[in-house]
């Protein structure tokens, strides 16, 4: 079966990681403005850094829970894509081999004047330069509003050619990734929403099963495994 799996920031919350609320306007304390727009980090580069050092280093300390596990099993079975909105690598380390990280990785550094990419250290700073060209122009590889999410074009063509969709703790309100499941269903995919609540775009999907990941996920896992 080819399954192409959409998580966002509610399967890794059980593992400690700070879900993203823009409902008030503020990421851990901070205006959105301030530290996931190219603006804000132009502004200042010194606190986006610092916001995100903090994030790394809590991503660091958190563990893969079940839900991520069930899902590297899943990969074993299964024709699976994974495509996750999380920065973290909870899934690398949950045991699956290959995960698109659509909005880029705090494990990843990014030079915004030459536009080449390395392992970020585990703290970042204003002055460091670019291991390529020199400049102190680096900043996280991570996709702020107004940027384009990565690997578009894979994420499009793997929902296509799916069979079944599934989206995992995922609020459906931030676009491109919510619509998806629209597209999934347009396709002839089976859509399946895994989450603590209704999403907002629950009309798109077939069923939905409610719970916290770290238990519904596997048992949906369960049920498609031999």
């Amino acid at each position: 079966m080819r399954i192409t799996v959409l998580t966002g920031a509610g399967i890794s919350a059980e593992s400690g990681i700070a879900t993203f609320r823009a409902s008030d306007g503020l990421w851990e304390q901070h205006r959105i403005e301030d530290v996931a727009t190219p603006e804000g980090f132009a502004r200042d580069p010194a606190l986006v850094h610092r916001f995100y050092n903090a994030r790394r280093a809590a991503a660091s300390a958190a563990e893969p829970n079940a839900a991520h596990i069930a899902l590297a099993d899943l990969a074993r079975a299964h024709d699976l894509t994974l495509v996750t909105q999380n920065v973290d690598d909870l899934h690398e380390r949950g045991g699956s081999p290959d995960v698109i990280h659509m909005h880029g990785s705090l494990a990843r550094a990014l030079c915004a004047a030459c536009g080449e990419r390395w392992d970020a250290p585990d703290s970042m700073s204003p002055e460091d330069p670019c291991p390529f060209c020199g400049r102190t122009a680096t900043r996280p590889d991570i996709v702020w509003f107004g940027e384009m999410p990565y690997q578009m074009e894979r994420i499009w063509e793997a929902i296509e050619g799916s069979d079944l969709f599934a989206a995992i703790g995922t609020s459906g309100n931030v676009y491109p990734a919510a619509g998806f499941a629209q597209h999934a269903a347009h396709s002839g995919a089976e859509c399946v929403e895994l989450n603590l609540d209704a999403s907002f775009n629950a009309r798109d999907f077939d069923r939905r099963i409610l719970g916290p990941a770290s238990q519904t996920v596997p048992e949906w896992v369960k049920s498609l495994t031999p």
